[in-house]
């Protein structure tokens, strides 16, 4: 298995961020066939798969909203208001999704797109950990 961690710097807003050109350029490197496994190793943040640029990214940023409020209701409530909401966030989007890889290329659909989902403002650089697992 060759795996490799890349840098990701969210910034101070909620935001899905693109990491689709450093996988595909990390498989390319690794070559044949197997599957990428992407790995966020913190509490308060996740992995997508799902269509950028169309506006789905803010969807899903505006359904997280939905789902998980920026209020007081949290009883995990260190850092900024509504931070315990990031801790359950992993549950829904998860730290980690796995993509097949036919001969050196991300087998990813049409629009798909692999991004790391950060609603923890508190936190601006997040650590992704690449794994490629050959045949």
């Amino acid at each position: 298995m060759r795996s490799q961690t890349i840098e990701v710097v969210t910034g101070s807003r909620e935001r899905v961020h693109d990491i689709t050109s450093e996988c595909e350029s990390f498989v390319r490197s690794c070559g044949g066939d197997g599957l990428l496994h992407v790995f966020v190793p913190h509490a308060t943040a996740g992995i997508a798969l799902v269509e950028l640029g169309s506006g789905s990214d803010d969807d899903l940023l505006t359904a997280l909203k939905d789902l998980l409020p920026a209020d007081d209701r949290w009883k995990h409530a260190h850092g900024s208001r509504g931070h315990g909401r990031s801790h359950v966030m992993p549950a829904f989007v998860p730290p980690y999704a796995t993509v097949p890889v036919l001969s050196g290329r991300l087998a990813l659909g049409t629009w798909q797109s692999i991004a790391v989902v950060d609603l923890n403002i508190d936190n601006r650089e997040r650590q992704v950990r690449l794994s490629f697992l050959s045949d």
